[in-house]
């Protein structure tokens, strides 16, 4: 039983939706955030890379604009979780934040580039495409709750993640595999590097500052 690509990108993209709207409703709540902001950030995350992607590939019609019933998805999310963790005094860490983002990472990485791939960009496009899909909300999401955006200043192995796993869903689709395997595939690999990278603590090359006479040194 085959399903069409459709159905795969809408399936997809709304995985990678809740897991990005619980990692912003996390995100919210560990800033003491109201309802409205944690709504707020939850449907930036979940919703923004793929927003601008759509821009940029002038995609029409948007995926929330289409399919409204995940801006209900998120409203409900961020309103009954953002209730129930300050009811119940919980503090989330910036590590339970990671674990739903590293899903939603993978999804939106591989889907983002077979959109933009299948929208006739060139491989490189394409999987900078899915890079935005997969970075951009959650940069949006830290700039608003003041933080720098730990995707560009973290030193974690993140966005170059993605940008791995989108040419490995070009690469997988060149060697003629169907756009559906080679997102799936993407998709988990993606997913699986990022959560191993979490676990492990792989982080790219840090810099190393003299606290006696400021000089930043690169690491040996």
């Amino acid at each position: 039983m085959t399903f069409p690509l459709d159905t795969i990108f809408y399936v997809g993209e709304a995985i990678g939706v809740l897991a990005f709207t619980v990692a912003g409703v996390l995100a919210g709540v560990r800033k003491r955030l109201d309802a409205v902001g944690v709504v707020v950030i939850a449907f930036l995350t979940a919703l923004g890379g793929g927003t601008l992607r759509d821009v940029l590939l002038d995609r029409r019609p948007f995926f929330w604009v289409a399919h409204e019933e995940w801006v209900w998805v998120v409203i409900v999310l961020g309103i009954t979780g953002s209730i129930f963790m300050r009811a119940r005094h919980f503090e989330p860490t910036f590590r339970a934040i990671q674990w739903p983002d590293a899903i939603g990472l993978g999804l939106f990485a591989a889907s983002g580039t077979q959109i933009a791939l299948d929208a006739g960009s060139t491989p490189l496009i394409a999987t900078l495409m899915g890079v935005v899909t997969a970075a951009f909300g959650g940069m949006i999401r830290d700039i608003l709750v003041n933080d720098i955006p730990w995707v560009v200043a973290s030193y974690q192995l993140y966005a170059i993640i993605a940008f791995a796993g989108g040419w490995l869903v070009w690469l997988i689709g060149a060697l003629g595999a169907a756009p559906a395997l080679a997102v799936g595939i993407g998709a988990i690999a993606i997913t699986l590097t990022r959560m191993l990278a979490i676990v492990f603590n792989w982080q790219l090359p840090n810099w190393r500052i003299n606290d006696h006479t400021g000089v930043i040194n690169l690491p040996n």
